[in-house]
């Protein structure tokens, strides 16, 4: 076997493994909005963070939540602290979460006796909390009306869940038996990533896996850089102002060596309302409009993300801190695409709109529940 070909099946036996673990957790979940409409996502990563492979049956608007998040698990609980069939959780939007409702899980696979890898699974679940049934609340002034707020913790081990977590957890949803199958399924996702994970490396050995995974992440960079060396050089700038007047800028710097930078200086700050964004879901967007004038068949892994510099300053509607509300980002992250879209395609004549090359945000049409604890509520959503 050649060693092109080895290497391309090592490539999608790891994005399939990804792939899996957003299926299983899809169908294993209770929640209509995850079963219905598929809102997971899952991924595998290194003990460095490295985005090794993402499922693609999702939003790209999700594709940097779970690195994003990562190195704050390991930051609460260091390598050498964690056991095999430790799984951690967490849904803060200041430590790479979303918004409340959304549980980000992860389980490290451990290769020779050491934490090496990570596997993880995110889903939207029906309720934890908040001042509005289903985590949309359209009226939250701070975080803790939007729901339980849940820095990184162990919630199982290899002896199985951590039932005082789950009893904590169940407790503050207005769905309970919904909210503890939908978290079973999340670590069902990540057990199924981990058990291929470490297939793989039985098939390739450890080294060969390590050596195959720096070699696709390299040739995804180089991938990456060769689209951007192809964009304008210069700095680019574009605006676009959401329906309550607040703005967001940004300046695109490509350099023309296969390097960009994304900063989103002069970006208006963030408000007491429910359209702040987190800081993953914006680098999600940031991605997504990016990939849109690169190759569309680039893997979505590390290799991506490497030439991207993305600046968001903090207190800023892109980048919110505590305890300014960030569950009703969606506008905010479709906005910073398109002052994307609009620098980069203000720069270059080929992908200019008028010449029908232009693209659109990547959103969600969403419903916002219905606060109230005796009113009916209700939670749509338009990919």
């Amino acid at each position: 076997m050649s060693d092109d070909l080895t290497a391309e099946i090592l490539r999608n036996a790891l994005c399939v493994a990804a792939e899996e673990a957003s299926i299983v957790v899809v169908r294993s979940a209770y929640s209509t909005f995850i079963v219905e409409g598929a809102d997971a996502a899952a991924a595998i990563l290194d003990a460095q963070g490295r985005l090794i492979a993402h499922s693609v049956s999702t939003a790209l608007m999700q594709c940097a939540s779970l690195r994003a998040a990562l190195p704050y698990v390991i930051k609460a609980y260091p390598l050498d602290a964690m056991t095999p069939g430790d799984v951690f959780v967490l849904n803060d939007v200041y430590q790479g979460g979303i918004h409340s409702n959304d549980l980000l899980v992860f389980r490290p696979v451990f290769i020779d006796g050491k934490p090496t890898y990570f596997t993880g699974t995110l889903i939207h679940v029906a309720d934890l909390s908040g001042l509005s049934a289903g985590g949309m609340a359209s009226d939250a002034t701070d975080v803790f009306l939007e729901g339980l707020q849940l820095p990184p913790v162990r919630i199982a081990t290899a002896d199985g869940l951590a039932d005082d977590m789950v009893r904590v957890l169940a407790a503050n949803s207005r769905t309970p038996a919904k909210l503890v199958g939908d978290l079973r399924a999340l670590i069902a996702g990540v057990n199924v990533a981990a058990k291929r994970l470490e297939e793989i490396a039985d098939t390739h050995t450890p080294d060969g896996l390590a050596r195959g995974i720096d070699a696709y992440l390299a040739h995804t960079e180089q991938r990456m850089r060769a689209g951007l060396t192809a964009l304008p050089r210069g700095t680019h700038h574009g605006e676009y102002a959401l329906d309550d007047g607040h703005v967001i800028r940004v300046a695109v710097t490509v350099d023309g060596s296969g390097a960009m930078v994304v900063d989103f200086d002069g970006t208006d700050e963030q408000v007491p309302l429910p359209v702040n964004s987190g800081f993953s879901q914006t680098h999600g967007g940031v991605m997504y409009a990016i990939r849109c004038f690169v190759d569309p068949d680039l893997p979505m892994n590390e290799g991506c993300f490497a030439p991207v510099d993305v600046l968001m300053p903090a207190g800023t509607l892109v980048n919110c801190t505590p305890p300014f509300p960030g569950g009703g980002r969606f506008a905010t992250v479709a906005a910073a695409e398109e002052a994307i879209f609009a620098a980069l395609t203000s720069a270059s004549a080929r992908t200019s709109a008028s010449e029908g090359g232009g693209v659109a945000a990547s959103g969600i049409l969403q419903a916002f529940s219905i606060s109230g604890a005796r009113r009916p509520w209700l939670h749509m959503s338009f990919d």
